[in-house]
């Protein structure tokens, strides 16, 4: 009989992680374990994903306020710093904010509006509508926005986040000021020396700012980025990726993680005798259509992967074969001949980009579109199952 399902996603019970664990021993263990217990068989090409946060545990990549300060400090003295697009996130950013602050001082933070950068709302479109502010020209200061938008609060958190990043710069004991702007020159009027927050726009903000004759601009990519202290690092994304630990600690974004993949995938191999493809992953790539936050808080959805996850997916639309190619033909008759056509097509190995056949196909990357399935199958609360398991994402319609 012809196989009835396609792609499968389960998310794989592990052990509460630890630093000093063996990841790679845990899920590779737990992922035969859960094959073995549940009665269904591991395949050439299934992913084994596994959610960056166990992997930073297991290495005990941590890092407290006041590493994070000596750093900050290190790099810009006694100057007044410019803070620069922040994400609204009191797991993401205001532990950071308070290391920073720490380490100033004074801190000018410059908030993005309506919005930040992932869709966390300060004011609301129609808000911004009535205001009759322009967003691309206006500069705010605290007063003007409170005059004119009044206290907003998040809508998901309740968080009033202006008077809260505040009161984070203060206790730390810096002075805060805060201005609203969108243009990254606005925060010259201020200082000369500035940290960019922001995550993928990160580097256009700084050659922008470096054009417009900033002395010191540094992104969060800066900061960390080696060991202060004996702290944690990531050499690649310093503190970008990190989220709160404890009131006075972060965890890093992992690192050596090629490493960590590379060992995995051979160890599957010689415990299984198959070809499991394993990626680490962090936040998905999709936007909530009702809350308009866009997910990726990291600055990528996947630090390492196995070589077969490279690329993107590159399949014909089933639906304009059957409306178009082959209109004419119903039944197992269409169904043999749209078969027969996908067994061509990957026998050539035929490139589709661009073709009409591929029209509506998801052209994102491999790795952005099955870290983003993952991270939606291991939710981000209590399910327990940081590793994820996926079979059947590189079949098609032709494979029994």
């Amino acid at each position: 009989m012809k196989r009835m399902t396609g792609t499968v996603s389960r998310g794989v019970r592990a052990p509460i992680i630890r630093e000093g664990d063996d990841i790679a021993e845990i899920v590779v263990n737990s992922v035969i374990g859960a094959a073995e217990g549940e009665g269904f068989a591991l395949r050439d090409r299934d992913v084994v994903a596994v959610t960056e946060a166990v992997v930073a545990r297991a290495q005990g990549n941590y890092a407290t306020v006041d590493q994070i300060a000596a750093d900050v400090h290190e790099k810009f003295g006694d100057e007044p710093v410019g803070v620069l697009f922040p994400i609204l996130s009191r797991n993401r950013f205001a532990i950071c904010l308070r290391g920073i602050a720490k380490g100033c001082r004074k801190v000018v933070l410059m908030l993005s509006y309506p919005s930040d950068e992932v869709g966390n709302h300060l004011i609301s479109l129609d808000q911004l509508d009535e205001s009759g502010v322009n967003p691309w020209s206006d500069v705010l200061d605290e007063k003007q926005f409170k005059d004119t938008f009044g206290d907003p609060c998040h809508p998901f958190t309740g968080v009033n986040y202006v008077t809260y990043y505040k009161s984070v710069i203060e206790e730390a004991g810096a002075e805060a000021e805060i201005i609203f702007a969108n243009n990254p020159k606005a925060i010259l009027a201020y200082t000369r020396n500035v940290l960019t927050c922001d995550i993928h726009s990160r580097e256009r903000t700084r050659r922008i700012l470096e054009n417009a004759g900033a002395e010191k601009v540094y992104t969060l990519t800066d900061i960390l980025n080696k060991s202060i202290d004996g702290s944690g690092y990531n050499d690649k994304y310093g503190l970008l990726g990190s989220n709160k630990a404890t009131e006075d600690r972060v965890k890093l974004f992992p690192i050596h993680c090629q490493e960590v993949v590379d060992r995995m995938h051979a160890m599957f191999a010689e415990r299984t005798g198959k070809n499991i493809e394993v990626m680490i992953y962090g936040d998905g790539a999709f936007k909530d259509p009702v809350g308009e936050i866009w997910e990726l808080a990291d600055p990528v959805v996947s630090p390492a992967y196995s070589e077969g996850l490279a690329g993107r997916p590159n399949e014909v639309k089933l639906k304009y074969l059957a409306d178009n190619d082959f209109s004419d033909l119903a039944g197992a008759e269409l169904q043999n001949a749209i078969t027969e056509y996908i067994k061509e097509k990957d026998r050539k190995a035929q490139n589709l980009t661009g073709n009409m056949i591929s029209e509506g196909t998801t052209p994102r990357r491999l790795t952005d579109l099955i870290g983003s399935l993952a991270d939606l199958t291991s939710g981000s609360g209590d399910k327990g199952t940081p590793i994820v398991l996926i079979q059947g994402y590189f079949d098609n319609y032709s494979k029994d």
